[in-house]
């Protein structure tokens, strides 16, 4: 009984340090290439201030290999193969999750994801909620419930363009859906820019 549960104690650990060890895929990839998305990477666990450096190193790697992955499947596919790029995007979406709770709390999961998407979603709500301050409680949710769901898509873009391609595209959904709603966005926005010209000028008094 004894040699048994140690056995199982012995193994648990294993799966432990097997678990806290994420190596870089770098195979195959061009070694300026890697260089840059480490940089990336450790740019975006920086700011999560992460006290313990091992856990550190592997957040990195995880996200650094999630580039990697993005990067070979889409090199993978040129423009006619579509539907077969976003099929394997799906396969592989969940995956950086997956791999992220081991050493990451939900919101800083969300930072990883704000980080990998230039914060969008952070901005575009804050300006929404500023351009418009009378959103409903039930406006401002299912304004964030798009944005999140544009975070998503855009964290399997290709580049920067195609990052801020989601986002835009939500917006649009977003401000058509506000204006069905009786919102006058032209009016909302230059009130807005108004409110803006007047705090620069209360700021440079």
């Amino acid at each position: 009984m004894k040699k048994g549960l140690f056995v199982a104690i012995l193994s648990l650990l294993s799966i432990s340090v097997s678990a806290q060890d994420v190596a870089l895929k770098t195979e195959g990839q061009d070694p300026q290439y890697v260089e840059t998305i480490k940089g990336r990477a450790q740019k975006i666990v920086d700011g999560l201030q992460l006290n313990d450096a091992q856990k550190a190193e592997n957040v990195r790697n995880i996200i650094a290999n999630r580039y990697f992955l993005l990067n070979d499947i889409h090199s993978k596919y040129d423009k006619k193969q579509q539907t077969e790029r976003d099929a394997e995007l799906y396969k592989h979406h969940f995956e950086l999750v997956s791999a992220l709770t081991l050493y990451l709390n939900d919101e800083q999961i969300d930072a990883v994801k704000d980080g990998m998407t230039f914060g969008r979603l952070k901005r575009d709500y804050q300006a929404t909620q500023d351009m418009i301050p009378t959103l409903t409680d039930f406006e401002k949710q299912q304004i964030l419930i798009w944005l999140k769901e544009a975070r998503e898509y855009a964290m399997d873009a290709a580049d920067s363009k195609g990052k801020h391609f989601w986002f835009d595209k939500y917006r649009g959904r977003t401000n058509n859906w506000l204006s069905s709603r009786g919102y006058d966005l032209k009016k909302e926005r230059d009130a807005w820019m108004k409110r803006i010209e007047e705090q620069k000028a209360k700021e440079k008094k």
